[in-house]
């Protein structure tokens, strides 16, 4: 278990395209939303953007604790960080961190951003791991998977 975003964990956060953040919402039951917009911001705040995600930001707004999970599709190997999330809307990180979004080609309107205090992360690795398999025979059985569909 670690507690703050290495170099490591950001440049794999940045090779991803999607991941899932959970939140709880006003009756107790989960909500969970695809997002392709999770980015490390320093060693312990990550970020995502409201592109479309009007019951996460509903939830956030009454509960702001969240879990956000991202694993690598091929490789089956990734992060859940768990935290707390704060929606800004303006200000000197949010024009920042919009800047880096319009930067790296997200042309999507934006409605607000939510910060996400980490205060955990966990690592998440396949099963077949503890079998032997190696990356190299993880990455090439998906790879094959992927392409004969």
């Amino acid at each position: 278990m670690m507690n703050k975003i290495s170099e490591s964990v950001k440049i794999f956060l940045n090779g991803q395209k999607l991941g899932y953040v959970a939140t709880v919402s006003a009756n107790g039951t989960p909500n969970l939303s695809p997002k392709g917009t999770i980015i490390a911001w320093d060693e312990s705040t990550m970020a995502f953007a409201d592109i479309r995600s009007p019951n996460t930001m509903k939830n956030l707004e009454t509960n702001p604790n969240l879990e956000i999970n991202v694993v690598d599709p091929l490789l089956r190997k990734g992060f859940r960080f768990k935290g707390q999330g704060t929606i800004i809307k303006n200000g000197q990180v949010y024009e920042a961190i919009l800047n880096h979004y319009r930067e790296n080609g997200i042309k999507s309107p934006i409605g607000a951003i939510v910060l996400v205090e980490v205060s955990e992360i966990l690592e998440v690795t396949s099963p077949l791991y503890d079998l032997g398999v190696s990356e190299v025979e993880m990455k090439d059985k998906w790879k094959k998977y992927f392409l004969d569909l």
